[in-house]
């Protein structure tokens, strides 16, 4: 997923005035061009595509149902991003969240795995790197969700600390706050464990290689997240020369640009536009 200011805003206001107006066509424009960075923050968040992609369906919703209720006090994106951010806090359990990652626990399995674990005979390219982000989402899984989110928000987004804070409606202060947190945490557990941050530790990617494999986690000929495309290469060598710090935050800077499934306009417009069959009143 890009950065939150990728997006084009002056294009997508004026998109927003039309849809508001009754333009079918530009609401559907607005909707392409808010559904990838929907869907990038939800796997983020939930790491398991599936259950990001119901959850974008459902912010989606939500922005087009309340479009009108867009009052303009901040801009368009980071309104569509506080409500995904409110439908993210309070939606169910992922199946990924609970005791399995925790900070504690993947320290644990690393202990438990990693002392006779040995590289692949031959180069795993796509598996090292489907492994790499695995960890690297099963370590935001470690935060809770409202330091998740302002981790995500203010590191990997490169939210300001207004922008933040108006995301997830707190102030400027506490959103610092909670993000410093956060860093702590994160620093904490990947200076003493991630090989990728600091040399002197063991674990590497490619080391959980045939571990992964037994388990069934990962299918090498159809990967889930190293599918969509990133530079690894231009990554690694960009960590050269950073402090550990710089290289966690270029580290899950680096998860890839998620595109939300192109059939999430077709589903929605359905949704949309089909009556629904009545049922029990609230």
């Amino acid at each position: 997923m890009g950065r939150h200011d990728e997006i084009d805003g002056d294009h997508l206001d004026d998109l927003l005035r039309r849809a508001r107006a009754g333009d079918r066509d530009a609401l559907e424009q607005v909707v392409r061009a808010i559904q990838d960075p929907i869907y990038g923050l939800a796997m983020r968040m939930l790491a398991v595509p599936a259950e990001a992609e119901d959850a974008t369906q459902e912010i989606l919703i939500k922005v087009v149902t309340r479009l009108d209720s867009f009052r303009g006090e901040s801009r368009f994106t980071t309104w569509v991003y506080a409500v995904a951010a409110n439908h993210l806090r309070t939606v169910r359990a992922g199946s990924l969240e609970g005791d399995r990652f925790t900070f504690e626990a993947m320290s644990r399995r690393q202990a438990e795995v990693l002392p006779d674990a040995t590289a692949p005979r031959a180069e795993r390219e796509v598996l090292t790197r489907e492994i790499k982000l695995m960890c690297l989402h099963g370590v935001l899984l470690c935060l809770d969700r409202e330091h998740r989110l302002a981790y995500v928000l203010g590191e990997t987004l490169g939210f300001s600390g207004v922008d933040g804070a108006q995301v997830l409606g707190i102030t400027p202060a506490a959103f610092r706050k909670r993000l410093s947190r956060a860093r702590k945490r994160m620093k904490a557990f990947m200076t003493d464990h991630c090989g990728l941050v600091s040399g002197e530790n063991r674990c590497r990617c490619e080391l959980w290689c045939q571990r992964v494999e037994q388990a069934g986690l990962v299918d090498e000929a159809a990967p889930t997240l190293s599918g969509h495309p990133a530079d690894d290469a231009a990554q690694e060598a960009a960590l050269e020369g950073l402090d550990e710090l710089q290289r966690i935050v270029a580290l899950f800077r680096s998860l890839p640009g998620y595109r939300a499934p192109r059939h999430l306009i077709a589903d929605l417009h359905h949704i949309l536009t089909v009556p629904r069959a009545a049922g029990p009143e609230a």
